[in-house]
């Protein structure tokens, strides 16, 4: 069995992938823009919203208004500081959540053209090579079982690092808040 390529195919396959090509990156460039908008609104908000507790830190008469008002300052910032971060992690998850699901798209595709191939070439096989097909079929499929399998097992880790994150994160703000109370 031998499969021609036109040159048609071949420019239909080329302008397929420069559209999946200007797409990721399309995807990419948005979540780069959001990291942008992310840090100009922290940018901002280091400037201008602490502007009054600096003053009265600054101001302070005595040790004991200098203290409460270093104490005043550590919450919002400690919040803001985990605010930032969760925002970073929730924008990079995302674009990367869609960068993956285009590239499990093209892996399933890419799987059922395996698939379909290995197919063709069982029926088109020569007499006697039928158990050479079938390990070659058992082979893919168990490779195919160990990537689901490591994909999930990836997912399932994620997930869990990001619980953690989370218990941390909660954490460190109950830890701010203790603190700030007991100054």
């Amino acid at each position: 069995m031998t499969a021609t390529l036109t040159v048609e195919q071949i420019l239909a396959a080329n302008k397929t992938a420069a559209a999946e090509a200007q797409a990721l990156a399309a995807t990419a460039f948005a979540g780069f823009e959001k990291l942008v908008a992310l840090n100009i609104a922290a940018t901002k908000s280091a400037l201008f919203d602490t502007t009054a507790d600096f003053t009265s830190a600054f101001s302070a008469k005595n040790p004991t208004d200098a203290l409460a008002a270093q104490a005043s300052l550590v919450k919002p910032l400690a919040e803001k500081t985990l605010a930032y971060g969760r925002s970073v992690y929730e924008i990079a998850s995302q674009t990367s959540a869609e960068l993956s699901a285009a590239a499990e798209g093209k892996f399933a595709e890419a799987q059922k053209t395996l698939s379909s191939n290995l197919d063709n070439m069982a029926k088109n096989a020569p007499a006697g090579t039928e158990s050479l097909v079938a390990v070659v079929k058992s082979a893919v499929a168990a490779s195919q079982n160990a990537l689901e399998s490591a994909k999930a097992s990836a997912k399932q880790a994620v997930a869990t690092a990001e619980k953690q994150a989370a218990a941390l994160a909660d954490n460190a703000l109950s830890a701010v808040k203790t603190t700030s109370k007991k100054k």
